[in-house]
């Protein structure tokens, strides 16, 4: 009987002196009701931070209404607002940058038209046109407006899969001006109706992947005219080559390679590789003329027609068997370009210090290319190769544009004939040096080192493209992405706490190694919104933690409170509500604590606990140091007694 007091006060010792010794804090705050407001009222709330969280109309509270018609009229024509206060010193900075990208852009709009499958003539067109809309509605200051080569490949080989623009061009000139019309459709209702985060599906990783594979596929499409291929046969040995064509494509092909790196190496010296495409098109035209290069295998674009853009609505087509491949073709394009040209705008924005207002963007993008499909234009958008030749030649407005189009339509007007005799191997060796720059493998690499799987998106991307088609390619690389954020959504990331010794900070277990579990208490930070996707998985793992803790116990104080750090969970749903009481149900005798629940999370909580038996007042805290200070006071070190019998079992 005296060993067995002995043992007893050994025990009583040992659990008075393992009491969790906890900092003393002010009394605990209370969480206090958020201010009540309708069912409207939270609506009115919810559409504008989800649809207007610019605040568009901001600008115009507090103002007369002649200012509030100013004000309104420069938010739909952007021109308004710089337009008054040009002068002749801006003018000069962008006429010198708007000449500049037109020497880039003739011969570029050439190429791109021939890489749609469509007429040459229909590039130039393509940069008349929208360039002029855009000055009107568009934003940005140094986006050099036309055709681009993504939008042009994937424009044609999406429709060359139904019809040939050898054997019927008329019908796929049509289906490419419908196409163009729907693009503009889509991007300019993304912009009214202010849905431009459906862009943003487009992750960085599949658009480094998609542009990649894209620059392979354009790459090997020019080989052909590179090489003086007529056509491709499984008998190389029967390919007519041309070795002049060769000569001449490798030539060009390497001083257009040795101009882009000058540029890269000396950024101002940018005018060598901006003026590199136009001088290799006068030299190569001026060769063929000399030499009579069509006699020597060496084909050449031929004639092509004098004057502005022709008028296109009669070719616009709304019905038959190919309207569903237009919508589809307009979608795909339009969301593919207008990811560009909003990324380009906004990267020389930030450089230059300005906003660039991202629905703006869409509308005037979207208009641009409605006017234009009814003026022979096919799809365009901001072309990164032109808006970075804009920017470092000084273009100081939006006017740059303008020079642009005018320089093309003094081509158009006077100049076309000089470009009969312009080899299409030139045309080749353009797009390939322009695509080149498409391929960047270091932010790959860098996509590597910070995640993974976005890498393995990439590759997806990439591959898919290569070796199934552009647009399957971008579906799965999409559809990969959109699977990471199920993942996310429905496996939400949940740690454990612990206190960091002398302090009243609570952190990541795994994170902070001197950072220690309070005994008694289960402390979970879960860091996701809590919804019907995630309930279940959420509940079974809280359990999880709860059993593993209890396994691990020491022998001072059982687990007695579980404190839930609701910070980062921005909402709940009903179903989610659900979690809370299951997890009370399978607490049994054990409190749950709920630490700094936000505003949306604590009304739905306690309209759902009617009879306030699941969410007590007294077990919401505004901090965990405090939660577990105040709930510290109650727990229940276990009896002398029950030490005792455990220990005769023993």
């Amino acid at each position: 009987m005296h060993n067995s007091g002995s043992t007893m006060q050994s025990h009583v010792v040992d659990i008075t002196t393992e009491v969790p010794e906890v900092p003393e804090v002010p009394e605990a705050h209370p969480v206090a009701p958020p201010p009540k407001q309708s069912t409207l009222q939270r609506l009115k709330i919810w559409i504008k931070e989800t649809f207007f969280s610019d605040d568009p109309l901001r600008q115009f509270r507090g103002q007369p209404l002649q200012r509030k018609l100013i004000l309104g009229a420069q938010y739909v024509f952007p021109i308004l607002e710089w337009a008054p206060k040009y002068n002749l010193k801006l003018l000069k900075s962008d006429l010198i940058s708007g000449i500049t990208i037109a020497s880039l852009a003739i011969p570029q709009g050439i190429s791109y038209a021939k890489l749609a499958n469509l007429p040459p003539i229909l590039g130039l067109y393509s940069s008349f046109v929208p360039p002029l809309v855009y000055v009107v509605l568009g934003s940005s200051k140094d986006l050099g407006v036309g055709p681009v080569s993504i939008a042009s490949l994937v424009m044609g080989s999406m429709l060359q899969d139904e019809v040939s623009p050898i054997e019927d061009p008329d019908l796929f000139l049509k289906l490419a001006l419908t196409s163009t019309f729907f693009a503009g459709l889509f991007q300019a209702a993304l912009g009214i109706l202010r849905l431009g985060f459906i862009i943003d599906f487009l992750s960085k990783a599949i658009l480094l992947g998609f542009m990649a594979g894209s620059a392979v596929i354009v790459s090997l499409q020019q080989l052909k005219s590179l090489l003086g291929i007529k056509h491709f046969t499984k008998k190389m040995a029967i390919i007519p080559w041309s070795w002049q064509t060769i000569v001449m494509g490798i030539s060009f092909l390497v001083i257009l390679l040795l101009a882009r790196q000058v540029s890269i190496k000396k950024p101002k010296l940018f005018w060598i590789s901006a003026g590199a495409p136009l001088v290799c098109v006068i030299i190569s035209t001026i060769l063929a003329f000399a030499i009579k290069a069509q006699h020597h295998g060496i084909s050449i674009i031929g004639k092509l027609p004098k004057g502005v853009n022709p008028a296109s609505t009669d070719k616009l087509i709304f019905n038959g068997s190919h309207l569903g491949l237009v919508i589809k073709t307009g979608f795909i394009t339009g969301i593919l370009s207008l990811t560009e040209g909003i990324a380009v705008g906004r990267t020389f924005a930030a450089l230059r210090n300005y906003k660039v207002d991202g629905n703006k963007e869409m509308m005037a993008i979207g208009l641009m290319n409605v006017v234009g499909c009814t003026t022979s234009c096919y799809i365009t958008t901001g072309s990164f190769s032109r808006s970075a030749v804009n920017n470092s030649a000084g273009a100081k407005t939006a006017m740059s544009n303008v020079i642009m189009s005018l320089a093309v339509l003094v081509t158009l007007l006077f100049l076309m004939p000089l470009f009969h005799y312009t080899p299409n191997v030139i045309l080749g060796a353009i797009i390939i040096t322009a695509v080149i720059g498409l391929i960047d493998i270091p932010a790959a690499y860098l996509l590597w080192k910070i995640d993974k799987f976005d890498f393995l998106v990439m590759l997806v991307a990439f591959f898919g493209v290569i070796f199934i088609s552009v647009q399957y390619g971008l579906a799965m690389a999409v559809g990969l992405s959109i699977l990471k954020v199920l993942l996310q959504i429905t496996r939400p990331k949940t740690v454990m706490l612990g206190r960091i010794p002398g302090t009243d900070i609570y952190r990541d277990l795994y994170h902070y190694k001197e950072a220690a579990r309070v005994p008694g208490f289960l402390i979970l930070r879960i860091e996701a919104p809590i919804n019907f996707a995630n309930i279940t998985y959420l509940h079974e793992r809280i359990l999880r933690w709860i059993e593993e803790v209890e396994e691990n116990l020491m022998k001072d104080f059982s687990l007695q409170f579980v404190v839930l750090e609701m910070s980062a969970v921005s909402t709940v749903d009903s179903s989610g509500v659900s979690l809370f009481k299951d997890l009370n149900t399978a607490l049994e005798h054990k409190g749950l604590a709920l630490v700094n629940p936000l505003a949306e999370v604590l009304v739905k909580l306690k309209k759902a606990d009617e009879g306030h038996k699941k969410i007590r007042e007294d077990y919401l805290f505004v901090t965990v140091g405090e939660a577990v200070a105040s709930l510290s006071s109650t727990l229940k070190a276990p009896t002398v007694g029950e030490e005792v019998q455990e220990t005769v079992v023993e």
